[in-house]
């Protein structure tokens, strides 16, 4: 395997902060020509259940992304003693609002409440995180679909960056459904920015690490900190860390420090381009949330309904 990568910084550090901005811009030019036809702005609804401190970093970010591009957003907050029924109730009200174009139930929910069967209850035409069936279908068949935010923010952040993937191996630790399973998905697509060859790897996976060195491009998404380290990456492999996990730090002001699931330290000086944490994939998924919401407002993947 080569190492004709080409990335158009002039470090290895990949800027998901800044590519994430583009998008922004983007996203807030056909906002406001929207608004300037007199048409109906985006607007974004978010449910959060409980008082998780990820979650609520989370879904601020995703408000005040709201405001930066001019869509409207509503905040639903709810104790975590909801109930799963009255919870569902929430969804499916959202779900025949016409003035709600999309929506999200902020995940993790607490454990009496199945996060399946909330997201199987949000209409796929509203399903802005991506979760639901019926986009997971269309994503597999090469279908138009509301994509995951997370997967599809990976893709869009190696082709902006001018990372070559036709024709290079990546493999995946973590098969989640919600990042290592699309990711995995979208990264094969026929398609100038994926035809990569994918391993999916997960915990049952034997000789990881020699696998790992296999890799042009390495996705981290397993969720346990610093998990990939120096002997599971070749030099120059591109690293994607997905990881953002809590762990407590005393030097912190607020207690923690975020840690992605690559060991930064040694793996950086090995990577041609890597992501930080933060500052890395997070804010792509806000950026391709509020696509998503852009396209669903427009009635680019589904028809619009009478609701």
């Amino acid at each position: 395997m080569n190492n004709d990568f080409s990335v158009t910084t002039t470090s290895n550090l990949i800027d998901g902060k800044q590519t994430a901005e583009d998008i922004k811009v983007e996203i807030a030019a056909e906002v406001a020509a929207l608004k300037a036809a007199g048409q109906k702005v985006p607007h974004l609804a978010a449910i959060l259940v409980g008082h998780d401190g990820g979650s609520e970093t989370y879904v601020r970010n995703k408000v005040l992304a709201c405001e930066r591009v001019g869509f409207a957003s509503t905040l639903l907050r709810y104790e975590d003693d909801i109930t799963e029924a009255e919870l569902l109730a929430k969804v499916n009200e959202l779900n025949h609002d016409p003035e709600i174009d999309g929506f999200i139930v902020q995940l993790p929910l607490p454990k009496h409440i199945d996060p399946e069967k909330v997201i199987e209850a949000i209409r796929p035409e509203k399903d802005v995180d991506g979760f639901h069936p019926m986009n997971t279908g269309r994503m597999v068949a090469g279908l138009p679909a509301l994509l995951p935010a997370t997967p599809s923010g990976i893709v869009e952040l190696l082709a902006r960056q001018g990372i070559k993937t036709s024709g290079k191996h990546a493999v995946v630790i973590g098969r989640s459904n919600i990042v290592g399973t699309p990711v995995s998905i979208l990264l094969a697509k026929n398609l100038d920015t994926a035809n990569c060859t994918v391993t999916l790897c997960h915990s049952r996976t034997e000789n990881l690490a020699e696998i790992c060195r296999t890799a042009d491009i390495v996705v981290a998404a397993i969720g346990r900190p610093e998990f990939v380290t120096a002997d599971m990456v070749r030099p120059g492999a591109v690293v994607i860390d997905v990881g953002t996990t809590r762990v407590a730090d005393a030097s912190k002001k607020n207690g923690y420090a975020l840690k992605g699931d690559v060991n930064f330290a040694e793996v950086a000086p090995l990577a041609s381009a890597i992501t930080p944490v933060p500052g890395g994939v997070g804010p792509m998924t806000i950026a391709m949330l509020l696509l998503n919401t852009l396209r669903a407002a427009k009635g680019e993947i589904y028809p619009k309904s009478a609701n």
